[in-house]
C-alpha cells in the first residue's frame, strides 16, 4: 500500500471511531435527560442541570483526549513498537559501521565480569602497542563466537595509555546473522573484507585481523593452537600501502571456551551457519551456548613497520609471502609457548 493510501485509510479510521463516539455521547445524553426529567422543563432539585452539566464535561475531556492522543499516531507508533520489539535503542553517536558508544558503556560491566572474573584474562606485551599511528593486530582464531576479538580489543583498551579501543574483524556468517551481528556491531565488531580494514585505517582505527578466517574458527578441538593458513596474505599488502604497523597476537584459552568436536556439513548447508556440536552444545541447549571458564593469555609481540623501500613492495607477492609467513611463525611460537607455560585450561 502507498504512503498516500496509508494515511487515507487511517484519517478514515479516525474519522469513523470519532462518528462513533458522538452518536454513543447522543444517546448517553437521551438516557440522561430521560431519567433526570423531560427536556425542556427543570426540576426543582436541579438535577437534571447537574445531569447535563456532567455529560458535557465527559464530552469535552473525551474530545481534548482524541485531539491530544491522535489516533493516527497512535496506529504508528504500536506498528513501529512491533517492528523493532526486543531492540535497544541506539544513541546518536553511531560511526558508520555501527558502533554504538552507548550500547558499549552498557556491556562495559560484562566485559570487565569475563575479563577479569570468567576467563581471568593476562596480558603481555602491552607495553609494546605503539602511541599512536595506524596499527593491524594480527591474531591467531579461536572457537565459533568472536570472544577473541571482543577480548583483544579490550585488553588492549584497558591497557594502552590513550585508552584506543581496536574493531575486530568478524566472518561473513556472523556479520551477518540475525542473532549476533547487531550486538557485535554495536561493541565494534565490523565485516571481514579489504574495503572495510582499509576504510577503518583510513579513519584512524586500529583493527583486529585473523588470517585464518572460518578454517581457524572451526577446525576440531584435537587441532587447537594449530594455526592454520594465512590466507594470500591481504592485511601485509594493506599494511605496506597504508604504512601501518603490523603486531603478532597470540591467543591461548579461547578455543577451551567452546571446544568443537566435529561441525556437521548438513545445517550449515540449509541455514548457511555452522553448527559445531561440543561437548555441552546441543545436548545441553541454550545452556550449552554459557562459554566454559577457561583461564586466557594474550601475547602481543613486537611491533613490525616499514621503510620506504618495503613500503614500495605493496605488489610484490614474493615479499607479501614471505612476511606473512615470518607472521603465522611468530604468532605459532608464541601460542606454543603460553600452552607450555600454563599448568591448566581453567588456572593459570
Amino acid at each position: 500500500m502507498s504512503q498516500s493510501a496509508q494515511s487515507s485509510a487511517n484519517e478514515g479510521l479516525k474519522t469513523e471511531q470519532v462518528t462513533e463516539l458522538r452518536e454513543a455521547l447522543a444517546e448517553l445524553r437521551g438516557e440522561i435527560e430521560a431519567r433526570f426529567g423531560v427536556p425542556g422543563k427543570e426540576r426543582a432539585d436541579g438535577t437534571l442541570e447537574r445531569g447535563r452539566a456532567l455529560l458535557e464535561d465527559v464530552g469535552r475531556g473525551v474530545q481534548a483526549q482524541l485531539e491530544r492522543f491522535n489516533l493516527k499516531g497512535l496506529y504508528t507508533g504500536l506498528r513501529r513498537a512491533v517492528s523493532t520489539y526486543g531492540m535497544q535503542p541506539r544513541s546518536l553517536d553511531v560511526d558508520p559501521f555501527g558502533l554504538d558508544p552507548a550500547s558499549l558503556g552498557r556491556a562495559r560491566l560484562l566485559l570487565d565480569f569475563l575479563y577479569d572474573r570468567w576467563w581471568r584474562v593476562q596480558v603481555t606485551g602491552a607495553e609494546k602497542l605503539p602511541a599512536e599511528g595506524r596499527v593491524i593486530l594480527v591474531a591467531n582464531r579461536s572457537g565459533v563466537l568472536p570472544y577473541d576479538g571482543v577480548m583483544v580489543a579490550h585488553a588492549v583498551e584497558r591497557e594502552h595509555p590513550k585508552g584506543l579501543r581496536p574493531r575486530f574483524l568478524m566472518s561473513d556468517w556472523v556479520a551477518t546473522s540475525p542473532f549476533s551481528q547487531p550486538l557485535l556491531t554495536r561493541l565494534g565488531g565490523v565485516r571481514a573484507c579489504p574495503e572495510n580494514a582499509e576504510r577503518l585505517l583510513e579513519a584512524g582505527e586500529w583493527i583486529v585481523n585473523f588470517p585464518e578466517g572460518p578454517k581457524g574458527a572451526l577446525k576440531p578441538f584435537r587441532e587447537r593452537y594449530q594455526l592454520q593458513r594465512f590466507g594470500r596474505g591481504g592485511f601485509v599488502s594493506l599494511a605496506l600501502r597504508l604504512n601501518a604497523t603490523l603486531i603478532p597476537v597470540a591467543v591461548v584459552g579461547a578455543e577451551e571456551v567452546h571446544p568443537v568436536l566435529f561441525h556437521p556439513n548438513l545445517p550449515r548447508r540449509l541455514l548457511g551457519i555452522p553448527l559445531p556440536v561440543t561437548p555441552t552444545f546441543p545436548l545441553a541447549g541454550p545452556l550449552g551456548l554459557i562459554p566454559l571458564p577457561s583461564q586466557w593469555f594474550i601475547r602481543f609481540g613486537d611491533p613490525i613497520r616499514w621503510d620506504a623501500a618495503d613500503r614500495e613492495r605493496a605488489e610484490d607477492a614474493l615479499f607479501i609471502n614471505r612476511t606473512r609467513d615470518e607472521i603465522r611463525n611468530i604468532i605459532q611460537g608464541f601460542l606454543e609457548e603460553e600452552v607450555h607455560r600454563r599448568s591448566s585450561v581453567f588456572r593459570a
